[in-house]
């Protein structure tokens, strides 16, 4: 899946986000409700849809490693796709996308529960 793009397990991911490695970019390519819902901690969130139209937000990120993710991987492949495009060279694609990350309980921002 992902195309060509490398992946990155989750286990690593947290590693390098605990560290707090700067040449870590985590991209959360849903869309604002499901990023609002929880999300990877420290991702910012820019839809897969808004890629293309939003990529100069991701100047910074052009020589650092770029970690990309969605609900379950379809999207991921679409953002992959268009960041490729646009000459982003160190692509990973976080395996098993939320799904899996908040299936293992891994550190996250989570909306406050509704009363």
């Amino acid at each position: 899946f992902a195309g060509d793009a490398a992946t990155i397990a989750p286990d690593v991911l947290v590693e390098r986000l605990a560290w707090g490695d700067q040449s870590l970019v985590v991209l959360d390519v849903r869309t604002p409700e499901e990023y609002a819902a929880g999300h990877v901690v420290g991702a910012r969130n820019i839809p897969h849809t808004e890629i293309a139209a939003r990529i100069a937000e991701l100047a910074g990120a052009r020589d650092r490693d770029l970690v990309v993710y969605c609900r379950s991987g379809r999207r991921s492949e679409l953002a992959l796709e268009a960041l490729r495009e646009a000459g982003f060279m160190r692509l990973f694609h976080l395996e098993g996308d939320w799904l899996r990350w908040s299936a293992e309980r891994r550190p996250a921002v989570m909306a406050p529960a509704q009363p």
